[in-house]
């Protein structure tokens, strides 16, 4: 099977530099056009599904394979190799910024720079650290979701993309997560939550730029601002934004800030 129809490779633009950008849970690469267009402009810019998500497919997903963030860590590692030319910035939203980072540890050399939209390294309060869940809260939104997938995501996902004046993005958003099958979702969405590369953190030399939200459900400020004090080389911004989304509900903050670390990241 080929890495393009495995995960709808597409990409636009031209450029000396290549941006690749990954989406997040329940979602798929269309997610990205409000950012991605901009960037198009000056970069070659690669847009791809999740194996499992979107119009990917799905009969590539392979529990073993996925069942951590690794895998497509490695996926993502297969994309660069065949889609990019010259430095490659990588975006990830949201679980996509933790497969990134992974992927930069395996092979530094293939990436000058990330950017990181709403990230955690671990989703689970421990102790100082604060990811935002406990784990009988974490438990229970799982068996929510395991007992009706469906009902858990038209309950779930107007409150991760928050957004309250833009509705409209909310029910894209709903509508983006009904769409996944729910047995990948339930599979990755457990991957995904109970994930924890809190010690991989320090191992990613890649310059970094952490995006996070002020009123954030999914990822609050802590976990942001965790991974800026352990990544080696990285920037935190904070955007005043409600949800988990700000590539969509906040882009042109988003192009603003990517734009002024890129131009230091690249010179």
């Amino acid at each position: 099977m080929s890495v393009e129809r495995r995960n709808n490779v597409r990409v636009e633009g031209r450029g000396d530099t290549t941006m690749v950008f990954a989406h997040g849970f329940g979602c798929d690469q269309s997610m990205w056009r409000f950012l991605a267009p901009h960037f198009a402009r000056r970069c070659r810019t690669v847009l791809f599904d999740l194996t499992g998500s979107g119009q990917s497919d799905h009969a590539a997903y392979d529990r073993d394979k996925y069942a951590s963030l690794h895998g497509h860590a490695d996926d993502l590692l297969e994309i660069v190799g065949e889609f990019a030319e010259g430095p490659v910035v990588f975006v990830g939203h949201s679980v996509s910024a933790m497969i990134g980072m992974l992927a930069t540890i395996k092979a530094p050399e293939r990436f000058a720079a990330q950017v990181m939209v709403g990230p955690s390294a671990c989703y689970l309060n421990d102790g100082y650290y604060l990811g935002g869940f406990s784990r009988p809260d974490l438990e229970e939104l799982l068996a929510r979701m395991e007992a009706s997938y469906l009902d858990w995501s038209a309950a779930m996902a107007p409150l991760i993309m928050g957004a309250p004046n833009q509705p409209q993005l909310g029910k894209e958003l709903t509508d983006s997560f009904c769409r996944t099958r729910p047995d990948i979702a339930r599979h990755f969405a457990r991957v995904t939550f109970l994930s924890d590369h809190r010690e991989d953190v320090p191992l990613a030399t890649t310059p970094a730029l952490v995006l996070q939200c002020s009123d954030d459900l999914i990822a609050p400020r802590t976990a942001g601002e965790f991974l800026h004090r352990r990544l080696p080389r990285a920037s935190l911004r904070l955007i005043e934004n409600i949800g988990h989304c700000a590539h969509m509900s906040a882009p042109g903050a988003c192009v603003r800030e990517i734009d002024a670390f890129l131009a230091d990241a690249l010179r």
